[in-house]
């Protein structure tokens, strides 16, 4: 199994800035895509940003230029810097991984139980 831990959340002024963080523990063998979802009330959970083990990145159009993705693969953490936050950006974000552990065969998703991010005045 692995574990997801988010960190990082809370109320902040539009304009301002959070860097959440997600820490990932267990027995895992490798993690390719690791990434942040979010899910604001009466919406679906839809993808802010995602990256690769090789670095790769993908944004949400409404994150595109504010938000930045980045991990450390020795630390198993994924972290995402939020600038010019709007309150549109208010949501529950969760961490996610694609992870293999030492009993699986193959990746299997995994979930953090989630940070709520609120963006008010």
């Amino acid at each position: 199994q692995v574990q997801l831990v988010e960190s990082g959340g809370g109320l902040v002024q539009p304009g301002g800035s959070l860097t959440l963080s997600c820490a990932a523990s267990g027995s895992i063998v490798s993690m390719n895509i690791m990434g942040w979802y979010r899910q604001a009330p009466g919406n679906q959970r839809e993808l802010v940003a995602r990256i690769t083990s090789g670095y790769s990145t993908n944004y949400a159009d409404s994150v595109e230029g504010r938000f930045t993705i980045s991990r450390d693969n020795a630390k198993n953490t994924v972290y995402l810097q939020m600038n010019s936050l709007k309150a549109e950006d208010t949501a529950v974000y969760y961490c996610y991984a694609d992870a293999k552990t030492i009993t699986a065969v193959v990746q299997m998703p995994y979930w953090g139980k989630g940070t709520l991010v609120t963006v008010s005045s």
